[in-house]
């Protein structure tokens, strides 16, 4: 299994699918435990994830880590990856044609980790793997889809722009680890319609 990921982690780093190849200063493949019941997926590399080459390394990161901490998760453990694997200039948010030139790295991530839950964290992941338009609708909650089960909650990133957000993304993790702690268990826990 770790050979598959490697090699998913080769071809994203030296990817040139789309136009981000040029402007980065490396490619972000996803890291973390290959055995992970989740997978934490975020939008896109930032400058400090884009001058590591790994995921959620900075401030956003740093909220990510405490917020895991705080619902019992040790990151070590979890698989996080993001929906583009390049960052995009000033942080803008990714283009479809760039979300669509990464789209099948991140499929081959969920395909060979096979995850009891997909974690996605914010609006431009939410909109690429759930087509979801306004996240507010789900958050905190689990949906199925295909017959993956997937939990919505905000980008750790909004927490520096929203102070407030703080806590809800750490009682939005503690729902998730009660959940994640049921499905392993083989107890039933709550789908949103």
């Amino acid at each position: 299994m770790s050979d598959k990921l490697d090699d998913v982690k080769n071809r994203v780093i030296s990817c040139t699918n789309c136009s981000l190849s040029k402007s980065r200063t490396n490619a972000v493949p996803g890291n973390g435990n290959k055995n992970s019941d989740v997978i934490f997926v975020g939008e896109a590399p930032g400058r400090n994830e884009d001058l590591k080459g790994q995921p959620f390394v900075g401030t956003a990161g740093q909220i990510l880590s405490e917020a895991l901490a705080h619902a019992g998760f040790e990151r070590e453990n979890v698989y996080i990856t993001n929906v583009v694997k390049c960052r995009p200039p000033d942080n803008r948010q990714p283009l479809t044609e760039e979300r669509t030139a990464c789209k099948p790295y991140l499929s081959e991530e969920l395909e060979i980790i096979k995850p009891k839950i997909i974690c996605i964290l914010g609006n431009t992941a939410y909109r690429s793997l759930l087509d979801g338009s306004e996240i507010t609708k789900n958050r905190g909650k689990i949906v199925k889809n295909n017959g993956q089960l997937y939990f919505v909650t905000v980008h750790p990133a909004a927490v520096i722009y929203n102070p407030g957000l703080r806590q809800v993304l750490k009682d939005d993790f503690v729902l998730l680890a009660k959940s994640l702690d049921k499905l392993r268990k083989g107890l039933d826990i709550e789908i949103s319609p």
